[in-house]
């Protein structure tokens, strides 16, 4: 297992001080050559964790069924950009294209792109979509193209870097990453208190007691995706885990197979992520001038996008074992007791202010 992101790491803070939780996040998840996702599919049993297209086909046909509905709520535009955030093996936008055939009209007025960093994934990614229409690949949201777009984003906000400040007894305090007396990473607060940080928190949050976390990410890409929206027209849908309300506690978090692991242990060869402030997404929806749908359990959005019918259709004449199968894929995609999938994760979609009403979230 090669250290050589940690040992960059070190000597980054060594010569330079201490760096923040989101610059550490960032850097082991996205260094271009040492990073989590920069040579790696963290995918399937054989990876770290399982997503939901991964699950089952019902997850990304119902996403591109969902897709079609925005399209005709649109006005049935004669172009679309189709966009997925973090595509990772791909499977949900095949899903969801091979699902859009139904409707043959909002499939000929796609074009396809696709945001992902990791070279290693896009070579997946474009095996994967080889039979479809021709797609196009980019670094960076900003590069995707002007005009009505629809955007897909399964886990995607919940790998964006997330700061942290712990409050002191003067104040709030940044929490950093720097090295201990046996030069191994740990985590500090800033010496400095941040002026005005307590002033910038929701209402409700305001006189937290010492010793109080708070996360939080840059509103900077998620910003941009809005007022592209706003301009142009079109929606996003947002499927992550996190909280519905903004506030308190630690839910920054390491996975490698299967398994939680220290965050500051073998940097980059663990996933890292936190948790989606679905308050705080709504609100730099808002402030962009886009319209807030939801958030509501993904169980309960795939509930009422059919997957019941859905999961019913695939099962007729299957063997007893293969339709056991699709009962429990059903059962993960949307359990919600014990920590199930179905509660855990939340799906909100946030569109131009011209559209009503959005499948999925229309009761």
């Amino acid at each position: 297992m090669t250290r050589a992101l940690e040992t960059e790491i070190k000597r980054r803070i060594a010569i330079d001080g201490p760096i923040s939780v989101a610059e550490f996040m960032a850097l082991c998840l996205g260094h271009p050559v040492h990073g989590y996702y920069a040579r790696r599919d963290p995918f399937g049993r054989a990876g770290d964790f399982v997503t939901a297209p991964e699950i089952s086909q019902m997850f990304g046909e119902l996403i591109g069924l969902w897709a079609a509905a925005v399209w005709q709520a649109m006005g049935a535009p004669a172009a679309l950009h189709l966009v997925e955030l973090g595509p990772g093996r791909g499977t949900l936008m095949a899903d969801a294209l091979r699902a859009a055939k139904v409707v043959p009209a909002f499939r000929a007025a796609l074009d396809v792109h696709l945001v992902e960093t990791s070279p290693a994934l896009r070579r997946i990614q474009q095996e994967r979509l080889s039979g479809f229409a021709p797609a196009d690949w980019h670094t960076d949201v900003a590069a995707l193209p002007a005009g009505p777009s629809i955007v897909i984003a399964n886990e995607f906000f919940d790998a964006l870097p997330v700061h942290q400040a712990v409050r002191g007894a003067r104040g709030w305090h940044e929490r950093m990453v720097g090295l201990d007396a046996d030069g191994q990473l740990m985590f500090a607060l800033h010496p400095d208190a941040m002026p005005g940080f307590e002033a910038g928190l929701p209402d409700a949050l305001r006189g937290a007691p010492p010793g109080a976390l708070y996360e939080w990410r840059s509103d900077a890409i998620v910003a941009a995706l809005f007022g592209r929206l706003a301009r142009d027209g079109g929606a996003l849908l947002a499927i992550d885990y996190g909280h519905v309300e903004s506030g308190f506690g630690e839910t920054l978090q390491a996975v490698g197979r299967h398994a939680f692991a220290d965050p500051l242990r073998d940097p980059g060869q663990v996933d890292l992520t936190a948790h989606v402030d679905f308050a705080a997404l709504a609100a730099t929806a808002r402030r962009a001038g886009t319209r807030v749908h939801g958030p509501i359990g993904q169980g309960e959005f795939l509930r009422r996008l059919g997957v019941d019918a859905r999961a019913a259709k695939l099962k007729a004449g299957l063997e007893d074992a293969r339709a056991a199968e699709v009962d429990a894929a059903l059962a993960r995609l949307t359990a919600v007791a014990a920590g199930g999938m179905g509660g855990l994760f939340k799906a909100m979609a946030l569109a131009h202010p011209a559209l009503g009403a959005l499948p999925g979230f229309d009761r």
